[in-house]
């Protein structure tokens, strides 16, 4: 168990509007830059006409502490070991403003950049169009920020002419050979050439957050580009482009505001490629409680046997096409026939290892769609095929990339024997096709490994897939926790880090993120206390009920008899599902009155929802959202816009996750409870996500109820209660 230090946040001496910070600090920030956390606070305060918030004073006094007391050498480099700290900060609190007149002026002070990291678009929005406009309107330092977004949240020009000119002659070369290369709907290229048209007359910003349809990421896909396929400025579209048009000012920006994903992105480059160098960085995380979740999928890989050697051998026809143009340059050629030994070694093992794969299926268990290797274990027979695709597709993979700085060379007009536009033509199709070479190296290294006894482990499955060619078979790989990631990619080279949000604590202590998220052991952790009176604003209420959810088809329907009555008393209902068979079974069983005034997750999108609904409650109609996990977090209703929360059953995670599977496994072998543990303490951070949907703000009143007696059954239920805000209880007997 890893160990932290709590700080105490009555340290803090406030008086009025004014910040006295404690007598240790006194020491670690220069007189002048007090005075201008001091003074900025105070025009916060005034320009906004509000009176001073303890757990804001509090947090503003606590990051001050933590960043101004890194210590550098004279070349700007940290020399302190105590550079990070976590800040739980209630709804209410004010936590943004407050890491910002903090950390803003400590890292001009210092000569860092800062780096505001979020995981959803709705804060980044906030950041970008409210509290840094707002920052820079009340202070004098002019901040220079800037939004920074992955590539495949903008649309590419390119990308997607190419796909509406491919479905027009299916004859021609397909760019996505396996994935792409089929004839779509009519109303998706329509649709498609919508969007074109769109971005074209300016309509649309081409950023895939701004449209108010929800896309699949099947449907996405074809309209944007990654890394491997896109020819940078020699493309004719470039001068056009949405993704470089957000990333032309990114390194003049003091203030970069990203997301996690990118973050991780660019740490997985070796940090700087992207964003800031990271030993030049403060980083603030907020909705730090995501950043192990994002982690752990940004490291798992996949392959799908049978359509691996599917797209292998269409490859084969590909580069032959490449040859057919590029006959005037030898390197390419060489290149390609050099392919041919490790194409054959690749396809002859992923034939043995779908054999095998298939054997073991109807061997041990021809009635499910899915195999997880207990504790992470392959079988020696799987470990050897990995092994033999791993060293096969990574020599495959190098000649691809050679390929590719052929193609990159001809761009730039190096390689007069291959014309210009048959290089930007080919260089996106072999950056997919090297790409995908890599991602099948990674994946079969997985399985080729024996993960380090002294870390936790990686969870390893293969799923069965029903496809139009029959059962295809995907392996794949995650690690349980992002622990060892974070440390030597981020923790231990940071300049510093604050990491917030109003869920950090599991079940009251700060030991799950801790452990999770690698944190050092002097991290200082701290809990804010809340503005809002929960006892006399908002009521938790438990019904008296029949059937508890270990009977899931009964107490469904349950659930729907329950919905039918409470959900006549609130004009504005937020009613959380544990999966779409529960959501959909429960919206049979509505009457019809209520069934019309239901919004359901899925039909459109989550943004498209929230304003209907606010619309709504402004004509005086009844609304009612159902919705999943994402609707648990992310959600700001206020005042009448938001009255009562429906949670239809404990959030535990899902039963088989492969990935808490082989964490439990990992804990039980230890001697530890995993229940207790990690499963626990899990679905307490996301009870206390979902129940903090109901009050936004200091003078919002209503009523949680919980559907689930099993907080008041269980021994367990006990600690899940306590670890909520003070609601009024109602326990019905």
């Amino acid at each position: 168990m890893r160990m932290y230090r709590q700080f105490n946040f009555d340290l803090v001496i406030t008086k009025y509007a004014y910040l006295s910070f404690p007598t240790g600090l006194q020491t670690l920030l220069n007189d002048s830059l007090k005075k201008v956390i001091q003074s900025s606070y105070r025009q916060f305060l005034d320009h906004r006409d509000l009176k001073p918030r303890a757990g804001q004073k509090h947090m503003i006094a606590q990051v001050a502490r933590v960043l101004g007391n890194i210590e550098q050498n004279g070349s700007g480099e940290r020399t302190s070991d105590d550079y990070l700290c976590v800040v739980e900060a209630g709804t209410g609190t004010g936590k943004t403003m407050a890491y910002l007149l903090s950390a803003v002026p400590i890292a001009r002070e210092k000569g860092c950049k800062l780096v505001l990291s979020t995981a959803t678009v709705a804060l980044q929005e906030q950041l970008i169009h409210k509290d840094l406009p707002e920052l820079n309107e009340i202070t004098d330092w002019k901040c220079n920020y800037i939004l920074a977004k992955g590539r495949g949240r903008y649309f590419c020009v390119l990308q997607a002419s190419k796909f509406l000119a491919n479905q027009d002659d299916m004859g021609q070369m397909a760019l996505y050979e396996d994935e792409q290369a089929f004839k779509v709907d009519e109303d998706t290229i329509s649709y498609y050439h919508d969007l074109l048209n769109s971005y074209s007359s300016g309509k649309w910003d081409g950023d895939r957050d701004s449209l108010t349809t929800e896309l699949s990421e099947d449907v996405w896909r074809p309209l944007t580009s990654d890394h491997t396929r896109c020819t940078n400025r020699h493309c004719e579209h470039f001068s056009n482009c949405p993704f470089y048009k957000s990333r032309d000012a990114l390194d003049k920006a003091d203030i970069v505001v990203a997301n996690h994903d990118l973050v991780l992105a660019d740490l997985s480059l070796g940090g700087g490629a992207i964003l800031p160098e990271p030993a030049n960085t403060i980083y603030v995380f907020d909705e730090a409680h995501h950043l192990g979740q994002k982690t752990t999928g940004h490291f798992a890989y996949n392959l799908r046997i049978k359509n691996s050697l599917k797209w292998l051998k269409s490859s084969v026809r590909q580069f032959d096409q490449l040859i057919a143009e590029t006959t005037a340059n030898p390197s390419i050629v060489q290149y390609v026939e050099r392919m041919e030994f490790p194409r054959r070694d690749l396809e002859q093992a992923l034939e043995s290892l779908l054999s095998m794969v298939r054997t073991l299926f109807t061997e041990q268990q021809p009635d499910r769609d899915r195999m997880r290797f207990p504790n992470g274990l392959v079988p020696e027979s799987i470990m050897v095929q990995a092994s033999a695709i791993a060293s096969a597709a990574e020599k495959w993979s190098l000649k691809a990339e050679q390929i590719v700085d052929v193609l990159k060379e001809a761009l730039d007009g190096s390689v007069p024997e291959i014309d210009r536009e048959i290089a930007e033509r080919w260089y996106p199709v072999v950056g997919m096709l090297w790409s995908r070479g890599q991602s099948m190296h990674w994946l079969a290294k997985s399985y080729a490994s024996f993960d380090n006894p002294k870390f936790t482990p990686t969870a390893r499955w293969i799923n069965a897939l029903d496809t139009l060619d029959g059962t295809d078979f995907e392996c794949r790989s995650c690690p349980v926790s992002a622990a060892d990631t974070l440390k030597e990619h981020l923790w231990d080279i940071c300049f510093g880090a604050v990491l917030t949000s109003a869920t950090m604590t599991a079940l009251g202590r700060f030991d799950r993120v801790v452990s999770d998220l690698g944190l050092p052991e002097n991290t200082q952790c701290g809990q804010l206390p809340s503005p809002f009176d929960y006892a006399n604003s908002a009521r938790l209420v438990i019904p008296k009920m029949s059937v508890e959810p270990s009977n899931p088809q009964e107490h469904t329907l349950e659930v729907g008899r329950c919905l039918n009555k409470r959900l006549l008393d609130a004009n504005a209902s937020l009613v959380l599902f544990s999966s779409w068979k529960q959501m959909g079974t429960v919206i049979d069983e509505l009457d019809k009155a209520l069934k019309a005034d239901v919004m359901a997750q899925g039909d459109l999108s989550k943004n498209e929802i929230l304003r209907r609904h606010k619309e709504k409650i402004n004509n005086d109609q009844r609304s009612i959202i159902f919705g999943l996990a994402s609707f648990s977090e992310g959600v700001d209703l206020p005042g009448k816009y938001l009255t009562q929360v429906i949670i239809t059953k404990l959030p535990f995670g899902v039963p088989d996750d492969p990935v808490d599977a082989t964490m439990s496994e990992w804990i039980e072998n230890a001697g530890g409870n995993a229940f207790m543990q990690w499963t626990v303490p899990a679905t307490s951070m996301r009870l206390t996500q979902a129940v903090g949907r109901l009050l936004r703000s200091e003078s919002d009143t209503g009523q949680v109820i919980l559907l689930d007696r099993r907080v008041v059954t269980k021994r367990y239920g006990r600690q899940l209660l306590d670890a909520l805000p003070p609601f009024n209880r109602q326990i019905e007997n």
